[in-house]
C-alpha cells in the first residue's frame, strides 16, 4: 500500500514506520490511554492509523471497521487487530491486539484483588466525571471527519439517519447493520443477496444468545470457565455492554457471583482504558483466582484474533465485488448512525452541570485547533476531574 501524506507539523509522524516497534509503541500507549468505551476507541485509533501516520486512507479504516462490525466480539479490539494485520501481517496483529488488550487486563486484575481483599469499589467516580465530557468531543470529531467517506451518498446518509434514530431507540446493533445491508444491497438492485445477509447475522446472534445462556451453570472450574467466555467471545455480536446481558445469565442467574459484583466489574471496565470486555479478566478472578483472570481473559479475545486473520485477506476482494462492496457501505454507514447513538447517549450521561460543560468546550477547542493529540486531551479531563472531585464541586452521585 502507498504510503500517504501526512502532516509535516507533526513531529510523530514519520514517513514510513511499518516496523513492529512503531506499532507496539502506539498500541501500548493506546492500551495505557484510551479511554472511554468502543466508540472513543474507534476515534482514536483514526487518529492515529488514518490522520497522523497515514497507515490507511479513510475508506480502508471504515471498511476495517465495517468488518469488524459483522464479526462476533468487541468491535474495536478487532479493528486494532485488523490495522496491525494491514501493517506487519500476523506478527503485527498479535502486537496491537496484544497489547492493546494487556494493559487494560492488568488494571482489572489489580482492581480485582483489591476488591477481593477489601471488599469494596475504590471511589473512582470523579475519574470517570473528568473523562466523559472529553470522549464525547473526541468521538464527535471522527464522527465529523468519517461521514464524508461513511456517509457519502443520500442511501448513505439516509442509512446513518434510520441507524442513529434506531440505536437511539435501543433496537439491538446486529439488526440495526443486516438491516442497513440489505438497505443498501436493495438500492443497488441487489435485494436477495440483503435477505441472505440478513438472515445469516440473525441466525450467529442467536447462537450467541444461546451460548450466553447455556456457557455457565452451578458450580464453575477453570475449564468451563475458560470455554465459557471462549463461547461469549465466539458469539457475542456487539458492545461491551450487550456482553452484560451474556455475563448476567452464565453468572449471577446460575448464583456464582452476585449482581452488586457484576455491577463492580462494569464500573471498573468502565474507568480503566481498553476494552471493555476485559470485564471477563475481573469475574474470572472472583471466580478462580490468578488462573481463573488468565483463562478467562485468554477466553473472551482469543476468537477475535482467529476471526480477524481469516476475514482479513478478504477486504480486498469483498470492495472490489459489488455485492460485497455495497453490503460493507451499508455497514459503514449503518456504524456511524450507531456510533452517533452512543455518543448521543455519553453526552446525556456526561453533561450534569457547568463543570463537565466546561471541561468539553476546553477539549473542543485543543482539539480542533490541533494543539495536543487525544491522549494528552484525555488525560488532563481524567486529572481535572480529580481535582474537581477532591475540591468538593463534583456531584454526588
Amino acid at each position: 500500500m502507498a504510503q500517504l501524506p501526512v502532516d509535516p507539523a507533526d513531529p510523530i509522524a514519520p514517513a514510513d514506520d511499518r516496523s513492529l516497534a512503531t506499532l507496539a509503541r502506539v498500541f501500548l500507549r493506546l492500551g495505557l490511554t484510551a479511554f472511554g468505551g468502543p466508540a472513543a476507541h474507534i476515534a482514536l485509533f483514526r487518529e492515529e492509523a488514518v490522520r497522523r501516520r497515514g497507515w490507511l486512507t479513510d475508506q480502508q479504516y471504515l471498511d476495517l471497521l465495517g468488518a469488524a462490525n459483522l464479526l462476533p466480539g468487541p468491535t474495536s479490539t478487532e479493528v486494532a487487530i485488523g490495522i496491525g494485520r494491514e501493517r506487519a501481517g500476523l506478527r503485527g496483529m498479535l502486537v496491537s491486539g496484544g497489547l492493546f488488550i494487556l494493559p487494560a487486563s492488568l488494571m482489572v486484575l489489580a482492581f480485582a484483588i483489591l476488591y477481593d481483599w477489601s471488599g469494596s469499589l475504590p471511589q473512582l467516580r470523579w475519574l470517570l466525571y473528568g473523562l466523559q465530557p472529553v470522549v464525547v468531543v473526541i468521538v464527535l470529531r471522527a464522527l465529523v471527519a468519517l461521514l464524508p467517506t461513511g456517509a457519502r451518498t443520500p442511501v448513505g446518509q439516509g442509512i446513518a439517519v434510520v441507524a442513529l434514530a434506531a440505536g437511539l431507540l435501543g433496537v439491538h446493533p446486529v439488526l440495526v447493520l443486516a438491516g442497513a445491508a440489505v438497505a443498501m444491497l436493495a438500492a443497488r438492485g441487489l435485494a436477495w443477496e440483503g435477505m441472505g445477509a440478513l438472515l445469516g447475522l440473525g441466525r450467529l446472534d442467536g447462537l450467541g444468545l444461546v451460548a450466553g445462556m447455556t456457557g455457565a451453570a452451578g458450580s464453575i472450574g477453570l475449564l468451563s470457565l475458560f470455554l465459557t467466555f471462549l463461547a461469549m467471545g465466539t458469539f457475542t455480536f456487539g458492545s461491551g455492554y450487550l456482553l452484560l446481558a451474556f455475563l448476567q445469565q452464565a453468572f449471577v442467574d446460575t448464583g456464582l457471583l452476585s449482581n452488586q459484583v457484576l455491577l463492580d466489574a462494569v464500573a471498573i471496565g468502565q474507568v480503566t482504558p481498553g476494552p471493555l470486555f476485559t470485564t471477563a479478566t475481573f469475574i474470572g478472578y472472583q471466580l478462580g483466582g490468578l488462573a481463573g483472570a488468565v483463562l478467562a481473559t485468554l477466553g473472551i479475545f482469543l476468537p477475535s484474533f482467529v476471526l480477524v486473520a481469516l476475514v482479513h485477506p478478504f477486504l480486498p476482494r469483498m470492495r472490489a465485488s459489488r455485492r460485497l462492496a455495497a453490503l460493507l457501505d451499508g455497514v459503514n454507514a449503518a456504524a456511524l448512525g450507531l456510533i452517533a447513538a452512543v455518543t448521543v447517549e455519553l453526552a446525556r450521561a456526561a453533561f450534569v452541570d457547568a463543570w463537565s460543560i466546561a471541561l468539553a468546550a476546553a477539549a473542543a477547542l485543543v482539539l480542533w485547533r490541533g494543539r495536543a493529540g487525544p491522549t494528552i486531551v484525555l488525560a488532563a479531563g481524567g486529572v481535572a476531574g480529580l481535582l474537581i472531585g477532591f475540591a468538593g464541586y463534583a456531584p454526588a452521585g
